[in-house]
């Protein structure tokens, strides 16, 4: 391809930032998107001790990450910084009830509305944005907004339930990314994720616990290959956030926009193909809804896209 004929305004990916960025992104979201398999094979463990030890193993694979590499003194050098430490504190917060809630929707049939809460996800991004960072929305994204609130009543009063896990899922995730994104410049996804599970390490431990107390623990009394899963839980969890990363830093964001619905739509297959969920015909209009309002805001994203390409092409 010449250098005169890239005059579209998506131009492909590969001719800019080459393959490694999209098999990251896709590797990350495809991971994400089976991670519904993952918990479920881990029965008969519940969800407290199943997020327990993937805090605890995700803090050892950390650890193990930053000796190979070498970054303890970045790592401590953040750790120092009482902002940036108790930002990740609150991120961890964040984390802690997106994984508890996913976890339990796993174990107990419930992945589709686990999906559901993935799909919203973008447009509750945009809808805090506005809340809370006063961002002016276009039109479209307001339309997208307004369809997705229209979906939630949808299912909240067609299914004759409130879509909470759902709804918990896409805003502790959204707020998730809110907080990631303001120190994002400053810490590193494996810094990052350390800090989060360290803060976190001390309720993991109370929670194992209460869970040896009452129930008991799992690990080691079920088999070898349940102890292996559980016990590979740090690398499920790390290894998608370092995907992500490294794709963040390769593709333009129009690029991460189209392919972070590949998760959900494989849990949605996951939830109505594998596990048999439930699919009534009101449940197919409100995900109907939800689809529509991010066709809308992928629409958007990508006009919003070619504009500020052009605008660049034009200063230059």
């Amino acid at each position: 391809m010449t250098q005169e004929s890239p005059k579209t305004d998506l131009a492909s990916p590969t001719d800019k930032v080459g393959r490694t960025g999209l098999i990251y992104a896709i590797s990350a979201y495809v991971l994400w998107g089976f991670l519904p398999i993952y918990f479920i094979a881990l029965a008969p463990a519940g969800a407290p001790e199943i997020v327990s030890w993937r805090i605890l193993f995700s803090l050892v694979f950390c650890a193990i990450l930053l000796s190979i590499t070498k970054a303890w003194r970045g790592f401590f050098a953040l750790a120092r910084q009482p902002r940036i430490s108790l930002t990740m504190a609150l991120a961890g917060v964040l984390i802690l009830v997106n994984w508890t809630v996913y976890v339990y929707a796993a174990m107990t049939g419930q992945v589709v509305e686990a999906a559901l809460g993935y799909f919203i996800n973008p447009i509750v991004t945009v809808f805090l944005g506005v809340i809370v960072l006063r961002e002016r929305l276009r039109p479209l994204q307001w339309a997208a907004v307004g369809i997705s609130i229209v979906a939630v009543l949808v299912l909240a009063f067609g299914h004759g339930s409130f879509p909470w896990i759902a709804l918990a899922l896409a805003f502790s995730f959204g707020f998730y990314g809110l907080i990631k994104k303001r120190v994002g410049g400053q810490v590193d996804a494996v810094s990052g994720l350390t800090l989060e599970t360290a803060w976190l390490t001390p309720v993991a431990v109370v929670a194992l616990i209460v869970v040896s107390a009452t129930g008991g623990i799992t690990l080691g009394t079920v088999s070898v290959w349940h102890t292996v899963l559980l016990a590979a839980a740090g690398v499920i969890t790390a290894v998608p956030l370092l995907f992500f990363a490294a794709a963040s830093r390769r593709l333009p964001l129009i690029y991460m926009g189209f392919i972070q619905y590949f998760a959900p739509f494989i849990q949605f297959l996951v939830g109505v193909v594998l596990l048999h969920e439930a699919m009534p015909p009101e449940r197919w209009v409100g995900f109907s809804l939800v689809w529509v309002a991010l066709a809308v805001l992928t629409i958007d994203m990508a006009r919003s896209a070619r504009s500020a390409r052009r605008a660049s092409v034009e200063s230059a």
